[in-house]
């Protein structure tokens, strides 16, 4: 475990950098300047050399979207092979913050060197914010020596990025880990298809919980929209509505047509095993591929990873059920 003493900063926006507006606080670029000057405020920290990128807009992570993730995948890179930094602080708002950082476990198979995701609750500047602890705290791990990976940095905890979860807006501790039930079969290496040097494609992918009084039409309008993929939020261990012959057609009929169907739970502690109900062998029959304990965000960027990376139908569903770097928990 090797100290990281050359860091990328890559400012994407966020409640991190926010400034007052006359419609509110909305992100604002010129971070570098605010970072080096609260610093020299505290020359007792020892912290590593940076450099810090902005990826141009920044946004307030509401407006996250899967392009987004690719670019990041690119400023790291370049960071990494061109400039040669040995570790990654990523600031980032906290809305969906849990989701960059799961996507980015996956599109960073391979790198070798640590990657750290973090942000506020407060903007920098605000009376009790926790911007500076956590930025700062952050680059005090990654000088202290961190294993390669991607981890969400939050409130003096650091997580790893595919179990993390914001959990509330009404506290600065406001992420969590989802606590790993039992061991998942781990695959034994990560292919070449999955490195992060592998290009990716955007594709579209899609999450739809399931409810009482979900229909066929609902199912239809989502599967038939175009997507790669669809991640079913099932209740409990696995189950859904599997007396609806309709709905469970209109799942057989796009698995046919070559769409990944993937299940997790529901339950912030559950985990799929479709064979304990009827009604779930029945989802399992008609295409669904289980994804363990994984959390919705680990799950959704795991998706987005693999068929971005241009696998079959087939290939995919194989390596969502693999463990790829710690995320089903099953």
């Amino acid at each position: 475990m090797l100290a990281s003493r050359n860091i990328l900063v890559l400012y994407t926006g966020g409640t991190i950098g926010m400034q007052q507006s006359a419609d509110g606080l909305m992100p604002a670029s010129g971070f570098a300047s605010r970072l080096r000057a609260q610093q020299h405020q505290q020359p007792q920290l020892e912290l590593p050399d940076w450099t810090l990128r902005e990826l141009l807009p920044p946004i307030d992570s509401a407006n996250m979207n899967p392009a987004n993730w690719l670019a990041m995948v690119e400023a790291i890179r370049e960071g990494v092979e061109q400039n040669g930094c040995d570790g990654v602080l990523l600031l980032h708002g906290t809305d969906t913050l849990a989701y960059s950082a799961g996507a980015l476990s996956f599109l960073l198979l391979g790198l070798e060197v640590p990657v750290l995701l973090t942000g506020s609750m407060l903007p920098a500047g605000a009376p009790g914010s926790d911007a500076w602890d956590n930025l700062f705290g952050a680059l005090q791990a990654l000088n202290a020596g961190i294993q390669p990976g991607v981890y969400l940095y939050f409130n003096g905890k650091l997580m790893p990025g595919v179990r993390a979860s914001k959990l509330g807006t009404a506290t600065l501790d406001a992420f969590g880990v989802s606590p790993r039930l039992r061991e998942s079969e781990r695959a034994a290496s990560i292919p070449p298809s999955l490195d992060y040097r592998k290009p990716r494609q955007p594709v579209g992918v899609a999450v739809l919980p399931l409810y009482p009084g979900i229909g066929a039409p609902q199912l239809r309008a989502v599967l038939d929209s175009g997507v790669r993929g669809v991640l079913l939020e099932c209740y409990g261990s696995g189950t859904g509505p599997a007396d609806d012959t309709e709905w469970l057609a209109v799942l057989k009929d796009a698995h046919e047509r070559g769409v990944v169907l993937a299940a997790i739970s529901q339950c912030p502690q559950g985990h799929v095993e479709f064979g304990l109900y009827a009604a779930g062998s029945k989802l399992a029959a008609s295409g669904l591929v289980s994804g363990g304990g994984m959390t919705r965000e680990a799950a959704l960027g795991k998706l987005f990873a693999l068929l971005g990376a241009g696998l079959s139908q087939a290939e995919t569903e194989h390596w969502f059920a693999l463990d790829l770097c710690g995320e089903r928990a099953d």
